[in-house]
């Protein structure tokens, strides 16, 4: 493939995070014909989840963490990304009103909360990882933001929100003072406004922004959409979560893009390379709806005075909590098990997502292991609350947990940018900026090029993928909660 030029016609498929981060960082470094397509509009719905959105990208809101144990790669990444997030957050406070969506509209102008994160043990020492994190901190300089739970110094109202060591007599944690959360929905929003200002065109339609396929002419990649039009172009970034699947219904293909699915049949992907590299897989999300009438759980699950909570990462537990919202919503994430769905793609089982607005077969349960013990455990005043929904967050997962940016071998003209693994949000701001440069043909250049190619594993273990259908994380193997199972007293 020749090099691409600044008068290039590029395509994306796909709005999500990757999607969006590289039409914006691509527009910025001087490309000037950048296209996304996405049938799901979007810019309407502002990512928000309330609006029928399903997606990992659009979400009610995300962690920004730096701990990265020995990685010490995607924890620099992720420092470089948090300066960013600070000059959005003065960006989007002194925007006019009148060049914003409604939803990046009113009061609530700020993506970036530096609510700090107590990385809690579950155990009675911190785990190794934990240690590997504050060694890394120490020599990129920044162990003076890290404050361990049995330090008398600063955020003291922080370190210990469970009162663990009243409770249990003991409490070994460290709180990141640097880390927090942002509004993931709001996120993407205000990114995409800023890939139009750059001159990034958008088709955000269910017709003209659904990709049919994705051919080969010479070595010029032609997109094709529902709407029957063709769509050459130099380059074809297919960017997102669900790149394993492509859903069909008769005499009519539509892509399942970075965002979202529609009903039919399941048939080839439009990249069926990636099925030995990636797989879809989901999360569990509850959220509990802290009452405005109740001022001691409102004060205490503000941003201001909760921070953001990991429990047992690493050992055995893998739940996280983000304070409450402007509306009240305390959510809690379960990452412990990484749940599959699978269903045969002509002749192939592959994990499919199975969510609850887009997909022919709906689900918003979780299965029931997830409920219950962090919150028994960590929040008891919280149990008479109950949950108040629950949901699955489909996400890519790659063989190592690492991002997959490369051009897929022997099909001219076409990329992937995919693999967020569950942890790709933070890096909204930046991440664009290398991907940009992988798809200039610097990879080989990079730290992040050579970590993110197109890579294969000798390994037994290949991050569950491994598995298939045989293994225990398949939803049909679960007993999924019901409503009933949302209250925890009676």
């Amino acid at each position: 493939m020749a090099p691409i030029t600044p008068s290039s016609k590029i395509i994306i498929v796909g709005s999500g995070v990757f999607g969006i981060t590289t039409a914006l960082w691509l527009a910025e470094s001087g490309y000037e014909d950048v296209t996304v397509l996405d049938m799901q509009d979007t810019a309407v719905t502002a990512y928000d989840p309330l609006a029928g959105v399903d997606s990992a990208s659009a979400d009610l809101n995300k962690i920004i963490r730096f701990s990265y144990g020995s990685e010490i790669e995607y924890q620099r990444l992720a420092t470089e990304a948090a300066q960013i997030w600070h000059k959005w957050n003065l960006e989007i406070a002194a925007a006019p009103s009148d060049e914003l969506s409604e939803a990046l509209r009113g009061d609530g102008r700020r993506l970036w909360w530096n609510a700090g994160m107590l990385r809690m043990s579950c155990e009675p020492e911190l785990g190794d990882f934990e240690l590997e994190t504050l060694e890394n901190m120490k020599e990129e300089g920044l162990r003076e933001f890290q404050f361990r739970s049995d330090d008398d110094a600063g955020w003291a109202h922080k370190l210990d929100p469970c009162r663990r060591q009243e409770r249990f007599g003991t409490h070994k944690a460290v709180l990141d003072s640097t880390a927090g959360f942002v509004y993931a929905f709001k996120s993407c929003a205000w990114a995409q406004h800023l890939a139009r200002k750059a001159g990034v065109k958008m088709i955000l339609d269910p017709v003209r922004g659904k990709v049919l396929d994705i051919a080969s002419t010479g070595k010029r990649p032609v997109v094709h959409t529902a709407d029957g039009q063709e769509h050459p172009a130099e380059l074809v970034v297919v960017a997102g979560e669900y790149l394993a699947v492509e859903t069909a219904v008769p005499n009519t293909r539509a892509l399942v893009d970075d965002q979202y699915l529609i009903a039919g049949g399941w048939t080839p992907s439009l990249v069926p390379e990636v099925s030995d590299l990636l797989e879809t897989t989901a999360g569990s999300v509850a959220t509990v709806l802290i009452p405005r009438d109740r001022p001691d759980l409102w004060e205490r699950f503000a941003p201001e005075n909760q921070p953001v909570i990991s429990w047992g990462s690493r050992q055995g537990k893998d739940v996280y909590s983000i304070p409450r919202d402007e509306k009240g919503a305390f959510k809690i994430g379960w990452r412990k098990t990484k749940w599959t769905n699978f269903e045969e793609i002509q002749g192939k089982r592959i994990s499919v997502p199975k969510t609850a607005h887009v997909t022919e077969q709906k689900e918003t349960r979780i299965p029931l292991d997830a409920l219950d013990e962090f919150i028994s455990i960590n929040f008891p005043e919280l149990a008479p609350l109950g949950i108040s929904s629950t949901r699955l967050c489909w996400y890519t997962d790659s063989i190592d947990n690492s991002f997959v940016v490369d051009f897929v071998l022997g099909r001219p003209g076409i990329a992937v940018c995919s693999g967020g693994s569950g942890h790709g949000f933070k890096f909204l701001p930046i991440l664009g900026r290398e991907v940009t440069k992988i798809l200039e043909g610097k990879g080989s250049q990079t730290v992040y090029g050579q970590m993110w190619r197109w890579r294969s594993s000798d390994e037994s273990r290949k991050n569950g993928l491994e598995e298939g259908e045989h293994g225990p994380r398949v939803l049909s193997k679960q007993k999924m909660a019901s409503e009933a199972d949302w209250k925890f007293t009676g």
